[in-house]
């Protein structure tokens, strides 16, 4: 479970941010990879080298590191979230014609490699996303992946039954299952919900009228399920004041993702574990920046990639958030 999305500045910079909901144990740390870092493919050990430095919020385990989010230098930036019951990836061939990558490098590896959405495109034409198992959960992940760069450009990738998708996020919201088109066409249940006050009423002859304020968001769902999430945070997007300033774009993020952030009780899991919100952070793509708070520590820190960023060529473990 876990819900993201883009904010646009007046000054013309793109925000990116999430909610990592989860029911597993985890230990997010912050990393920088440095320019030209070279690294495993998880399938066939063959090194694989980026381009671009970036920082990322991830989790090294049993040798493996994974990421959740990150930015890199061009301010091309992405998230991971889970995909149940929808994601459906290729098998590992020997030999083919299609680059392959695990499905759990995926988001290393275009952030390593891709400066823009454009990028990313050409790159997915000849790659092939494997299924393999994670050491966090000791299974093969659903996934799919929400991707911004600077100039605001947004999409999902999702990969189904139907193949490989690259789909425009023109709403800029992306939550769980199910696929990103259904939730878009959802949205239309909800048309009515307005941040203006409901008018008064007349049924026969009686005079109802409003409690108070905010009688137009009456239609909004109050749940944590992947689609009410997702019509939450794509009403409050729409309608909040855009942000004049870095710092204001900031705080509107943090308190728009406070709409949907899960507190530790409200979902329990049939493992009988609890499916919280474990972390909310968000990227400023011009400066490539992260502001983040955790479940346990509500003070909002934040770690740059230009003043963090190494010059050796082994990636820098910034600590735990």
């Amino acid at each position: 479970m876990c819900t993201a999305f883009t904010l646009r500045s007046r000054q013309g910079e793109t925000f990116f941010g999430r909610n990592m909901d989860f029911s597993y144990d985890i230990q997010p740390h912050l990393y920088i990879i440095p320019k030209y870092y070279e690294w495993d493919n998880s399938l066939n050990m063959e090194k694989i080298h980026d381009v671009y430095s970036f920082i990322g919020i991830g989790q090294e385990l049993e040798g493996d590191l994974g990421f959740f989010d990150g930015v890199n230098e061009m301010g091309f930036a992405a998230a991971a979230l889970y995909f149940a019951g929808y994601a459906q990836y290729d098998t590992w061939q020997a030999s083919g014609d299609r680059e392959q990558i695990a499905s759990i490098d995926f988001l290393h590896y275009i952030l390593g490699r891709c400066a823009d959405i454009g990028d990313l495109r050409q790159l997915l034409k000849n790659l092939s996303i494997v299924g393999l198992e994670d050491p966090v959960t000791k299974t093969v992940a659903p996934l799919h992946w929400m991707v911004v760069d600077r100039s605001g450009e947004c999409v999902v990738i999702e990969q189904t039954e139907r193949g490989m998708e690259v789909i425009a996020n023109s709403i800029g919201v992306m939550a769980n299952s199910p696929d990103y088109q259904w939730h878009k066409t959802n949205l239309r249940n909800y048309m009515e919900a307005t941040p203006y006050q409901s008018e008064e009423a007349n049924w026969g002859n009686v005079r109802l009228t409003p409690f108070g304020q905010a009688g137009g968001t009456q239609t909004l769902p109050g749940g944590y399920t992947s689609p009410e999430r997702f019509v939450r945070t794509a009403y409050l997007k729409s309608f909040i004041p855009a942000p004049q300033s870095r710092m204001e774009a900031v705080v509107s993020c943090f308190h728009v993702m406070e709409s949907v952030t899960i507190p530790k009780g409200a979902v329990v899991t049939s493992r009988n574990t609890y499916d919280y919100t474990k972390y909310t952070a968000f990227i400023n793509t011009a400066t490539c920046e992260y502001f983040f708070k955790t479940y346990d520590n509500i003070q909002v820190g934040m770690a740059s990639l230009f003043e963090n960023c190494a010059q050796s060529p082994e990636l820098v473990n910034l600590g735990g958030l």
